[in-house]
């Protein structure tokens, strides 16, 4: 049940729906591309899109629960339109490969939605090397979204319509501190702790969007960047640790939101004409809300952004 129940500027509320926060938007001719949208809010993202005319890229690790996830909405929605991509955010080589894929489609692309996680992962190294939680939830989505940056442009050339690019952060990126902010040292295990190896992987969410604002607006191109409070929702993003799920059930079960309002952010953010223009800005409850004050610092944003170009140029 969730308790907050007032409007904001925006007119909508934590209680609201993607559904909602949608509602009369006509998204027919865009194209945009869901990550992990085969499980949580990435399916209710992808079915709202799609429910509004969109053509949605679902980009899934998981290929087979992808085509349940397909199959269902077009057992809703017959007209919907919608495909599959494999996508695992880990691993460099499989986003190079996606992007690759998507790029020689000749597919436009309006508006890419980097919402796959994962949290409270005990210590793992990715493939490449990487602590697991930052390489699925920031480095996979930066690499990303720079491959596929060329193609948004173009797009948003000829089309002449702004793209939108979204970064599902969380409002724990606030709890970071400057400890958090060595990125060099991701991979020491001896200093890991799970909740936060989360929090400053959400803290990257949010800086990737700012820097990326801001060098969108220097250049002038159409497309704005943001990131995202999805809200606390009862999905499986915590599976990894069984300690950490049943804590966030057991306290925060009168505060959790539903699928559907958990997705009316992102949705908001990607299609709302209310957004138009707007880059550069973290949202939540499908209104503009306060950064963490790390995620306000420019230079901190920069050394990421440089940090996270090193990692991936080395990663080929």
């Amino acid at each position: 049940m969730w308790i907050f129940k007032w409007k904001s500027p925006s007119g909508f509320s934590a209680r609201s729906t993607a559904e909602e926060v949608t509602h009369g938007i006509d998204a027919s001719g865009l194209t945009a591309i869901v990550t992990g949208a085969s499980s949580g809010i990435g399916v209710e993202t992808a079915r709202v899109l799609a429910l509004r005319g969109a053509h949605v890229i679902m980009a899934v690790r998981n290929m087979e629960a992808g085509r349940q996830v397909k199959e269902a909405i077009l057992k809703e929605l017959p007209s919907a339109k919608i495909d599959t991509m494999e996508l695992d955010l880990s691993s460099m080589a499989s986003v190079r490969k996606f992007s690759s894929h998507y790029v020689s489609s000749g597919l436009p692309l309006n508006v890419l939605i980097n919402n796959a996680g994962i949290a409270g992962t005990p210590f793992t190294l990715s493939g490449d090397g990487i602590e697991l939680q930052f390489a699925t939830n920031h480095l996979g989505h930066f690499l990303l979204t720079n491959l596929l940056l060329e193609t948004m442009k173009t797009t948003s050339r000829q089309s002449n319509r702004e793209g939108r690019i979204i970064n599902v952060s969380s409002l724990g990126h606030r709890f970071a501190y400057s400890e958090l902010t060595r990125f060099d040292r991701i991979n020491d295990k001896s200093k890991y702790n799970a909740g936060l190896a989360y929090v400053r992987s959400k803290l990257a969410n949010t800086l990737h969007a700012n820097e990326l604002a801001r060098r969108l607006k220097e250049e002038g191109v159409q497309i704005t960047a943001n990131s995202v409070h999805p809200g606390v929702i009862a999905t499986n993003i915590a599976r990894h640790s069984k300690i950490f799920n049943a804590i966030l059930h057991w306290i925060l079960k009168y505060v959790f939101k539903s699928v559907p309002q958990g997705a009316a952010t992102t949705c908001y953010v990607a299609l709302h004409p209310q957004v138009t223009g707007v880059s550069g800005e973290y949202f939540a409850d499908s209104n503009t809300a306060k950064m963490g004050n790390l995620a306000r610092d420019a230079d901190l944003a920069k050394k990421l952004w440089d940090f996270s170009i090193n990692l991936t140029t080395e990663l080929k």
